[in-house]
């Protein structure tokens, strides 16, 4: 799997080298090519970064608003985020896209034999044999990550003696690793312990090793810088201050540590790539400066005009106020329109359920100027709303009439209108009333002084087991009216 994702890349070291015939030249087109591929995706993280530092002042200030509310500081955020169109992830991104290609070409370089010219692993043996008969070559005792630089470095170097004993595995070419007086298969701290262990001279070619972790070191920080300087933090922002800082003093180290421990090619790429990434980020900040200069101004053009057509209507009120013109103004807002809506509804649901009951009412032969059973004086449904008045002489039928006496009275009125207030039904009359309609249906063997006295004793709230005498007497109807008022 990672061979077929190393091997667009192999390609493209390869037809490098083949066209200039200098190893250190390809890797520096190959860090060409890596930038102008990048160019559009780093376009778009370098806009999204620039708009995302004009708003530094506005995220500051709705810190200051919302200091002890974290949740409220961060929907406030996300709503300025979304007002602008900026997406705060979009520009760290597109920057992690680097560092894959940066291990794929390690692997090109690390593996010349296998990677970038393709042979097969019966090939490698073949050349580690053939390099060890003729005394060229010693199988280290450990594994050697590098061994395929050390064997390619051998096999240009002695061309002409193993291009007969190597001429049957495909797609082998001599591959020489100088450049400007360097080796860059060789690794900068294998060289460094060297000079300092008295096994290798100090020389140019050592000297150059050395200094090209350095030089990768410096040119990692002023890149740093320089995009800092086209994208300045604003002086309160100190967690983004303190960022920065550490990603200056991070950036070079790491440079320095790739570039000693890993062959100097991988020095010159990071060189290379740091160049051309300088002068890219130079180039789109002035393209973007001056495009969101142009976005900036139409904002502004727009909320001035704004300002303008509030101020002239603030204006034409104060007058129209002043001559005793104005009328009430309805007020629109959203809030107060989502009210009127709810009333509306409320409106017709109302009527519906006014529509209903009344088609109930007609169904069931009611008319609101019907008096009754439960009705005392003014109020229609004293008694209650359920109010059967013959539920003890016919219990069959007691618990039918019961629901339809409520369904009836749903939804009409509580007062009669027709009745006048000060005219009072005494709870005499309605107990004659009561009195004259069980009577007619009580049995002939029963008592009707009986019956009178269970059936009061029920209705105005005695036991049934109470004397019957203690139930009515012309006093108790007389308090029982006037509680009743």
């Amino acid at each position: 799997m990672w061979a077929a994702i190393t091997k667009p890349f192999a390609w493209l070291m390869r037809w490098l080298y083949s066209f200039t015939g200098n190893y250190g030249i390809s890797v520096i087109l190959f860090g060409l090519a890596v930038n102008l591929i990048l160019t559009p995706f780093m376009a778009k993280s370098k806009k999204s970064m620039m708009r995302t530092a004009r708003l530094q002042p506005k995220l500051q200030e709705l810190q200051k608003r919302h200091e002890g509310n974290q949740q409220k500081l961060n929907e406030e955020t996300q709503k300025l985020y979304r007002e602008e169109g900026i997406n705060p992830m979009s520009g760290c991104i597109w920057t992690i896209i680097p560092f894959p290609i940066l291990i794929a070409l390690y692997s090109v370089i690390r593996q010349p034999l296998s990677r970038m010219m393709f042979v097969a692993s019966e090939g490698i043996t073949k050349i580690q044999e053939t390099l060890v008969s003729m005394g060229l070559y010693s199988v280290p005792a450990k594994a050697d990550a590098y061994a395929e630089i050390t064997m390619t470095d051998l096999v240009t170097k002695n061309w002409d003696k193993v291009k007969d004993a190597l001429s049957g595995i495909k797609n082998l070419i001599p591959l020489d690793f100088s450049f400007l007086g360097l080796n860059l298969g060789n690794r900068p701290w294998d060289q460094f312990k060297s000079v300092f262990s008295g096994n290798a001279p100090i020389s140019w070619a050592v000297i150059g090793l050395i200094l090209i972790p350095l030089v990768s070191a410096a040119l990692s920080w002023l890149t740093m810088k320089v995009s800092q300087k086209a994208n300045p933090q604003p002086a309160g922002n100190a967690q983004a201050n303190a960022t920065a800082q550490s990603m200056n003093l991070m950036m070079p180290i790491m440079s320095i540590w790739i570039c000693f421990i890993m062959p100097a090619a991988m020095g010159i790429y990071w060189i290379s790539n740091s160049v051309f990434g300088m002068v890219r980020d130079l180039i789109l900040t002035k393209i973007y400066k001056k495009k969101l200069d142009e976005e900036e101004a139409v904002k502004l053009a727009a909320r001035s005009e704004k300002e303008k057509e509030l101020e002239e209507k603030r204006l034409e009120t104060e007058r129209l106020r002043a001559e005793g013109k104005t009328e009430k103004n309805t007020n629109t807002s959203k809030k107060k329109m989502q009210a009127v809506e709810k009333q509306k509804s409320d409106e017709r649901k109302a009527a519906l359920e006014k529509a209903d009951r009344e088609a109930r009412r007609k169904r069931l032969g009611i008319t609101d100027n019907e008096m009754p059973a439960s009705q005392v004086g003014n109020r229609r449904y004293a008694r209650g709303r359920a109010y059967v008045p013959d539920r003890y002489t016919n219990p069959e039928n007691a618990e039918a009439a019961t629901l339809a006496a409520a369904e009836a009275s749903e939804g009409a009125a509580a007062i009669d209108e027709s009745i006048e207030d000060d005219v009072i039904i005494t709870a005499a009359e309605t107990a004659d009333d009561l009195f004259d309609a069980a009577s007619a249906d009580i049995s002939k063997d029963e008592s009707a002084d009986d019956y009178l006295d269970v059936d009061l004793s029920v209705d105005l709230g005695k036991g049934d087991d109470e004397e019957a005498e203690e139930v009515f007497s012309p006093e108790d109807a007389g308090e029982a009216s006037e509680e009743e008022n």
